[in-house]
């Protein structure tokens, strides 16, 4: 066993090596985790997940047993089952927000013990009408040396600022330590139940707290019109607002213009929903911004619709528009930048550089510098075929990036469906031919009976990649990024008589019935049937239509844009491998359907876990949580769960002993974090290597 151990390490030596003669040279670690601690949602304001602990390895990672658990069923007035948090870890203590009323509990990083509980009860009104609702993704922590202080986000849209060790509020921020963020939003009144809130963790840099917006889906609005998402700077001591960006710009502002019809008047959304990232150096945090008003029509917004679609690099302490880099131009495929930047020092043809690079829904990663927004690979403005949409603006052009290449799957064609065995590839084939296929940015389709009854893709409404984002190595320069292969469907309906003013909602024309389709489904905007039917007939006898894997984390060379390595992610369902049309066949891994986790990467290990239940190697309904060689790709371990991840993974170091924390839940399975460790003896043993 040893021996075999010895090879391994020299075989991953070697990897290494090879890393290392492309010119990568190892990096100061990031901040946020160098100490043991995980201080920002993120691990680092460069949002890089990334941790240089070594403790849990590949030789032990399947050993790590719970070190203790907590339960959020009692944090609000009934459980919750999709804790999307990743809890902060600081001098000991673990932070984290959870159950339905969005509190936040202060627990001993070492026991589990819960240390203080912060609940505020907004009112049913208020709670109600929060479009972003249960426990968000998390908080954040500043401290002067002197003081310490959480700041949170709650469902209702109110910033409230805690005592770090006692979980009071601060009486000297905002309002007796809250401040309403639906005031002064530089817009007029806003009304107290309007649907704008915010999931994501605050980020807090140089003494300014950075908050973005968050609306109801927007596939089947009510109007044209809607509150605008924009970002604001609070000052950390006092609440008080310091500066406000425009996400759509007034008049005399940069991009104006790009909206035509005064449409920048009443248009609403382009909020940032997603974590922000911070380069303190240069002093700018990195807006990652959504779609305007309407996911899937624009008509009511001719034009590319700055700043919507784009990375907006700001100042921190002003507000002020350094540069900006639109990816879509006039969105209409729910193609909203759903995560953070990350940042990193890389080395392009012997060139340092600076950068900043975007996972997106479409599967493709934009590496930008992030001190002029200048593409480090040639990004190519290419021609996109229009649709049928009455009223339409078609933007003739969308930027396409070059490097790197795109890590799933894009639009649809042919090529793309099933082909285990010529006859399902055949019925595959037939399936299809009522819909629109084409490549990346075919538009939405009018749905009509006779067909199209949509446009079919993948890269879009169902995201390859979504806000649990991506992380970064920066002793390796490699990105990892989990993503999943899924089709949308994308097709256009008159909305229900007297239900809204927009000419069109998401949905389609089927065997002579209106349905909204999916996540687009909004009964509050008049949807007449919230079904899935058309999903469920886009598989072939209950197969996905389309070729495996059905997900994939994929390692990329940040210095050259290549992939270092790809490999599908989690164990294929039985539904699949045990499927009648598929015996005798020889299956490869296929991965997941739906898994695009988010990812930690440590000094040696890259982990996720899956995102649905089963299979699990005991047969027990749960799911896993797996690691993986960082420099191969390899499965090197997993442990189980008993419930899937629903929250991005992180770790720290107390007392010589390395945690690894997730959030998970789902199905009946209410929501908790589970802590895993090694045992004691475990970890004396790595201690002493």
């Amino acid at each position: 066993m040893r021996r075999r151990h010895t090879i391994l390490s020299v075989a991953a030596a070697l990897v290494g090596i090879a890393y290392l003669s492309g010119g990568v040279r190892a990096q100061r670690v990031p901040t946020g985790t160098e100490n043991g601690e995980w201080r920002t949602y993120g691990g680092d304001l460069a949002s890089t997940r990334y941790s240089p602990l070594a403790q849990i390895n590949k030789d032990n990672f399947s050993r790590l047993e719970v070190a203790w658990r907590f339960k959020t069923d009692s944090l609000g007035p009934r459980p919750e089952y999709n804790l999307q948090s990743t809890p902060l870890m600081v001098g000991g203590v673990l932070y984290s927000t959870g159950g339905t009323r969005r509190a936040v509990v202060a627990l001993d990083a070492m026991t589990g013990e819960q240390l203080w509980m912060h609940s505020l009860n907004e009112g049913a009104e208020r709670s109600e009408a929060a479009p972003r609702q249960l426990s968000g993704r998390g908080l954040s922590y500043w401290s002067e040396g002197r003081e310490a202080r959480i700041i949170y986000v709650t469902p209702g849209y109110q910033m409230v600022a805690l005592d770090a060790r006692t979980g009071v509020r601060v009486p000297g921020f905002g309002k007796n330590g809250i401040v309403d963020l639906k005031q002064d939003f530089d817009q007029g009144p806003v009304d107290p139940d309007a649907a704008v809130g915010l999931h994501a963790a605050p980020v807090i840099s140089n003494d300014v707290v950075i908050i973005g917006a968050a609306f109801t889906t927007g596939a089947n609005p009510k109007s044209k019109t809607n509150v605008k998402g924009y970002v604001r700077g609070f000052d950390v001591r006092t609440g008080k607002r310091i500066w406000v960006f425009h996400t759509i710009p007034r008049p005399g502002e940069y991009g104006y213009d790009t909206w035509g019809n005064d449409s920048a008047s009443y248009t609403g959304n382009t909020g940032v929903w997603a974590q922000m990232s911070v380069d303190e150096q240069l002093g700018l945090v990195y807006l990652p911004v959504e779609l305007p008003t309407h996911d899937y029509y624009g008509g009511d917004r001719p034009g590319r619709n700055l700043f919507s679609e784009s990375i907006v690099a700001v100042e921190v302490k002003t507000g002020k528009r350094r540069w900006h880099y639109q990816l879509v131009h006039h969105g209409m495929w729910d193609m909203d930048i759903p995560c953070a930047p990350v940042l990193m020092d890389i080395t392009v043809n012997g060139r340092p550089i600076k950068a900043v690079a975007q996972a997106t829904k479409q599967a493709f990663l934009y590496v930008l510098n992030r001190e002029t927004g200048e593409p480090v690979w040639p990004i190519e403005e290419r021609a996109v075929p229009a649709g049928d949409a009455v009223g339409e603006w078609y933007s003739p052009t969308q930027p396409h990036p070059t490097k790197p290449a795109a890590y799933d799957g894009q639009g649809l064609t042919i090529d793309d469906l099933i082909d285990f065995t010529p006859e399902l590839r055949a019925e595959a084939v037939k399936l299809v031919q009522p819909y629109r296929l084409g490549p990346i940015f075919t538009p939405p389709s009018v749905s009509k009976k006779e067909g199209p009854i949509a446009t079919l893709t993948m890269g879009a409404q169902a995201a390859a990649t979504n806000w649990p984002g991506a992380s970064y190595d920066p002793e390796t320069h490699t990105l990892y990024v989990a993503s999943q292969t899924s089709v949308a469907t994308l097709g256009l309906v008159p909305p229900p008589p007297g239900v809204s003013t927009v000419p069109y909602h998401q949905g389609t024309v089927l065997a002579g019935a209106r349905t909204a389709m999916g996540s687009g489904a909004d009964a509050g905007a008049g949807a007449v049937v919230a079904a899935d039917a058309l999903s469920a007939n886009l598989t072939v006898q209950g197969l996905p239509i389309i070729k495996p894997p059905y997900s994939r984390i994929t390692a990329i060379n940040m210095d050259t844009g290549d992939f270092r390595w790809q490999v599908p992610f989690g164990a294929t369902p039985a539904n699949i491998t045990n499927h009648p049309a598929l015996k005798g066949l020889k299956l490869p891994p296929l991965g997941r359907p739906g898994n695009n986790n988010g990812t930690l990467v440590t000094k040696s290990l890259v982990v996720a876990g899956e995102k649905n239940f089963g299979p699990t190697p005991s047969g027990q309904r749960g799911a896993m949580l797996r690691a993986f060689d960082k420099m191969t790709g390899q499965e090197v371990g997993a442990v189980y769960l008993p419930a899937p991840q629903t929250g991005s993974p992180m770790t720290y170091m107390l007392n010589g002993r390395q945690y690894l924390v997730v959030a998970i839940g789902g199905g009946a399975y209410t929501a908790e974090l589970v802590v895993f460790a090694l045992p004691r003896e475990v970890t004396t043993s790595a201690q002493l290597r």
